[in-house]
């Protein structure tokens, strides 16, 4: 396909020279050029649609990489990615080998900080801020954040921080009423109140002038500060970015690229905390994203022409998780749904149509999600807190402190548990399962069928402990449960010998069927904790070596290795290195998560010497 303006621009110096007519043209270009590729590999297509203009503007006043531009999350940043010379790698993109579907720093002078999960921008602008003023080096820093990035606390505590008023530092609001799902919360309904009071920024300017006019009025206008805030109280009571210290400017259409360049550019004139806050729409540009653009966040290969992504027909892991969640609850109003803004990808979307008044959509605060569920587990509500895996990193320590050490029932459902593939190293779940067996008083569940996942659900929701019911992206095999499932029991589904393999979730099939092959002992580990104590028993029993295989970083193998000391355990894992993007397939490869993997790694053990 030929582009009018996007053929000819290979560098942000070719951007610079382009008039403003011809920038709109290129903004055209940019999103035919993302619909066509993304259609192709999959992607974060409706933020990166919607940031289009943003960034051509940003980029037309700003000199990276002179000047920092930090990306939240980096789900929008894809016009970045072309406009900074990765537009002929655009076909690799989340593809392995390929670019990344984030902001890299290893890929490119222009990526200033690495970003996958939510809110961290001000916080890095900020550092860059402040450590390029300590070794005086030139340039701005520009935090590029959705508004719903802003509700993350993080963002808030950043805002908090920033008291140097010297501080050439902007932070560009891109405010389309999404995240992932719309916003929700106090954060958003302040913005709203912003988006319809365009007078307060006219009005300011205006008395500033007249002022301006005596010597009475100058003196009023630069030292009587606690006059100027009851006027903008008055007027704008509802403002908030003042109050932190910035200067505010909007809001503007972040898509009149005219106007939002001059905006930039007293922005970047200020030499100061500046909050440029831009109106856009997710998904603009492509109809189909435009009217759904919670399922175009993040999207599969999919028909240009029709909007449809092409799919399996199967039950993912998502889906049985929420019918499960819609069936108990018919019977118990106790039981409440919680997620951090990802109620359809989580699975419970039904739930919060049917049971509107028992679900929370907290925004983006897994912290405060977890929390607020330990409270209302202490008045014998049965929360259930539904994140992904590489999101619940981020509660660590209300799961430890305000969940764990008190024995609370709420359970977490942890979706994306293990390798998810093109999304890449910030997303991978495989870090969960080694710091979930540090905690005291948790059960950790974990399925190898979607029949499984039901049932053990049921189960952590009727107990009374804290829990965690873990599964992968995807599916699992729609299988009858043939041994009935009892708390901390694990299932031997070959009988314990001289050779063993301990396997769990995903990896269950292929584990069998080597085991099945080699004559070996074969046991499913549906719980990470509590360990089966009878199984340890036996293993002991016939001075057995055993082999264990996880989709994760080393954890059950690891207390098995105590557990079993000193017998001999060998541990098929995942490395504690980043995990970069592409197929999950083609990650078990490359890390022996196969039949030949564990093919390998068992006739090694057989062949150690004793």
């Amino acid at each position: 396909m030929e582009y009018k303006i996007l053929d000819s621009i290979n560098s942000i110096e070719d951007l610079k020279k382009c008039s403003f007519e011809q920038l709109e043209q290129l903004a055209e270009d940019i999103r035919a050029f993302l619909i066509e590729n993304v259609s192709h590999t999959g992607g974060h297509l409706a933020s990166s649609l919607g940031a289009v203009e943003l960034i051509i503007a940003t980029h037309y006043v700003f000199d990276s990489p002179k000047d920092k531009i930090i990306f939240d999350v980096g789900h929008q940043a894809y016009a970045h990615k072309i406009l900074t010379g990765r537009k002929d790698a655009f076909a690799s993109l989340r593809q392995e080998g390929g670019i990344s579907g984030f902001p890299k720093r290893e890929e490119s002078e222009h990526d200033a900080f690495n970003t996958g999960h939510a809110s961290t921008s001000i916080s890095a602008a900020l550092g860059i801020a402040r450590g390029k003023k300590i070794r005086g080096e030139a340039g701005s820093s520009i935090a590029f954040i959705g508004d719903g990035a802003m509700t993350g606390g993080l963002a808030m505590e950043a805002l908090d921080d920033i008291d140097d008023y010297d501080l050439p530092l902007v932070i560009l609001l891109n405010d389309n009423e999404m995240s992932i799902a719309p916003n929700v919360g106090a954060v958003n309904r302040r913005l709203s109140k912003l988006r319809t009071n365009r007078g307060y920024v006219r009005f300011k300017r205006r008395l500033v002038r007249a002022l301006d006019t005596s010597k009475g009025g100058k003196w009023l206008s630069r030292h009587m500060e606690r006059t100027k805030n009851r006027i903008k109280k008055f007027i704008m009571p509802n403002l908030p970015f003042e109050e932190y210290g910035f200067t505010y400017l909007g809001p503007i259409d972040g898509h009149n690229i005219k106007k939002t360049v001059k905006m930039l550019i007293s922005a970047k004139e200020l030499h100061k905390p500046v909050m440029v806050h831009a109106r856009t729409q997710k998904g603009k540009g492509y109809s189909f994203s435009e009217n759904d653009p919670e399922k175009f966040h993040g999207v599969a290969p999919f028909s240009v022409m029709t909007g449809k992504v092409v799919t399996n027909g199967q039950v993912s892991c998502s889906t049985a998780f929420g019918q499960t969640m819609v069936e108990l609850a018919q019977s118990d109003p106790n039981i409440v749904a919680i997620t951090a803004a990802m109620p359809s990808g989580t699975g419970l979307t039904q739930f919060a149509e049917r049971y509107p008044q028992r679900f929370f959509d907290v925004g983006i605060a897994e912290e405060h999600a977890l929390t607020m569920a330990a409270g209302m587990a202490t008045v014998g509500i049965k929360p259930v807190v539904a994140l992904y895996s590489s999101f619940l990193q981020r509660g660590f320590d209300e799961l430890l402190h305000d969940i764990c050490m008190q024995k609370l029932h709420v359970v977490i459902a942890l979706d994306r548990s293990g390798l998810v593939g093109e999304d890449g190293a910030t997303h991978q779940g495989v870090y969960d399962a080694g710091f979930l067996m540090t905690m005291p008083n948790l059960t950790v569940y974990s399925p190898a069928t979607l029949e499984e996942l039901s049932q053990m659900l049921k189960m952590a929701i009727a107990d009374d402990k804290p829990a965690v019911v873990r599964y992968n992206r995807g599916t699992l095999p729609s299988e009858k449960i043939k041994t009935p499932i009892e708390y901390g029991k694990w299932e031997t589904i070959l009988p314990i010998s001289k050779y063993n393999i301990i396997s769990t979730g995903t990896m269950l099939p292929i584990a069998h069927w080597v085991a099945k092959k080699y004559g070996a002992g074969f046991v499913h580990a549906r719980f990470f904790m509590p360990v089966d104590k009878d199984v340890i028993a036996q293993i002991r029993r016939c001075n057995g070596k055993t082999l264990i295989v996880e989709e994760n970083i080393i954890a059950l193998g690891a207390e098995l290795a105590t557990e079993l000391n000193p017998l001999r355990v060998k541990s098929l894992c995942l490395p504690k290195d980043p995990i970069a993007h592409a197929s999950i397939d083609s990650q078990r490869e490359k890390y022996g998560l196969t039949e030949a993997g564990i093919e390998k790694a068992l006739k090694d053990l057989m062949n150690e010497h004793d």
